[in-house]
């Protein structure tokens, strides 16, 4: 079975929500902890919050698997985005929390990685390539969209309340500096939420490896903090709450548009 969906759009965008999937295999569900099994570090609901792009035209792609399988915004090398700083890996084993995410003697070894990035990490990758290729070769440009959400807070990775919109463009090498000042022309036009650029969370593999301004596929990380359109608690999505979170990402896709 394809470990991914991808709806094909018209517009040069492609949105991808690499944190999205929820599923596990039974032999992997089986190896991890309970507070594991509870996937507390999926990028909740983001496909459901950025449903609505699919009305400006925007491709999107998302997984069916858990990132506690294959994190598909990690390098295939696992070599650390973040160095000298917390983070987790290709195939985690420590949550966003500092535990453990597998049972005593239950992490996978090097054979077992290798298979998960044959099945699960290149297939998606290869399908955002041929789509990202696709759209390009049709506008003469295209954008990739990384959509991410985490808690708000988070001690084992950064200090104190994150801030409500985390832009990421790789510190401005992923993307052209006209895209980057239109979408902080966006959020600084609003005053309901706060936002930083280049922040704590600066973009992942996804944006590192794929932004090619010269080449004219521009790269941009969005991180939203969970608390603006959901119950971190219960993962319950909050409608009233998502609605006012939509319209700003509505303006800032429209703005890449």
């Amino acid at each position: 079975m394809v470990p991914y969906t991808l709806q094909r759009g018209t517009a040069p965008i492609l949105i991808s929500l690499p944190h999205d999937g929820t599923e596990l295999p039974e032999g992997v569900a089986a190896r991890l902890t309970p507070e594991a099994l509870a996937l507390p570090d999926t990028d909740w609901h983001v496909s459901r919050l950025y449903a609505f792009a699919t009305e400006l035209g925007a491709s999107l792609i998302k997984p069916r698997y858990s990132r506690y399988l294959i994190d598909l915004n990690r390098p295939p090398d696992d070599a650390s985005l973040y160095p000298g700083q917390n983070t987790t890996g290709l195939c985690p084993t420590l949550r966003f929390d500092g535990g453990e995410v597998y049972l005593p003697g239950q992490r996978p070894g090097i054979d077992e990685i290798q298979a998960r990035l044959t099945y699960y990490w290149r297939p998606y990758h290869d399908a955002m390539r041929e789509e990202l290729e696709r759209l390009r070769t049709e506008h003469g440009r295209v954008v990739i969209w990384d959509g991410h959400s985490i808690r708000g807070t988070c001690p084992f990775l950064f200090e104190g309340p994150l801030p409500d919109f985390n832009l990421g463009t790789s510190a401005g090498a992923s993307c052209r500096p006209e895209l980057q000042q239109a979408l902080e022309t966006v959020l600084g036009a609003q005053d309901a939420f706060t936002h930083v650029t280049n922040g704590r969370f600066k973009g992942g593999y996804i944006t590192r490896h794929y932004g090619s301004p010269n080449e004219h596929i521009d790269a941009v990380q969005l991180e939203l903090a969970q608390r603006n359109y959901m119950d971190e608690d219960s993962y319950a999505y909050d409608e009233l709450k998502a609605a006012r979170v939509q319209t700003v990402v509505r303006r800032m896709l429209q703005a890449c548009l």
